[in-house]
């Protein structure tokens, strides 16, 4: 079997927002969908729900939220998450007595890496949040926290090179 690859929402945001507009590279935002229909990758409900329902509404709409809804059903994962495993990474992870502010500071990343380990032998997160060791609580960063349970968390420049995206544009002689 293929390793799945579980994206934060950060690899959606910070590809269309820095590297991959979806107006300006679209190839990039077909190969994410051929690699979604062939289930190499795949974005957990609760980040496709940060992506559509993060910020105030805009004047214009945004292009990355209008794509994510189109091709919901090819991308969200078709599995809810384990409250044991999301628990587990809470308290083990981050801290077992978590404030109600710091509950909301950390997110939801547990739930990635809780769907993580239900198999991480055959899968990996992909964030492009760097490693912080230094960090505390819920100020974790998810390659760290990822780290203390073995789950193998790649950046999305990794995610690229392993499945290989190309684009097929050629510089023509001048």
């Amino acid at each position: 079997m293929s390793v799945l690859y579980l994206l934060d929402a950060c690899v959606l945001i910070d590809a269309n927002r820095d590297y991959y507009p979806i107006e300006r590279v679209p190839e990039f935002w077909d190969w994410m969908l051929e690699m979604g229909r062939l289930g190499r990758i795949k974005i957990p409900l609760e980040f496709y729900e940060e992506v559509i329902f993060p910020r105030p509404q805009k004047d214009k709409e945004d292009p990355l939220v209008e794509w994510l809804k189109t091709y919901n059903e090819t991308l969200v994962l078709d599995e809810e998450a384990s409250v044991e495993l999301v628990a587990r990474v809470t308290e083990q992870g981050y801290a077992s007595d978590l404030t109600d502010e710091e509950v909301v500071k950390m997110g939801r990343d547990p739930f990635l890496v809780a769907y993580a380990l239900v198999d991480i032998q055959e899968r990996s997160v992909v964030t492009t949040e760097n490693s912080r060791p230094s960090r505390r609580r819920a100020n974790r960063k998810l390659p760290d926290v990822c780290n203390d349970f073995n789950v193998r968390c790649i950046n999305t420049f990794t995610l690229i090179q392993e499945l290989d995206f190309r684009t097929g544009w050629r510089a023509t002689e001048l």
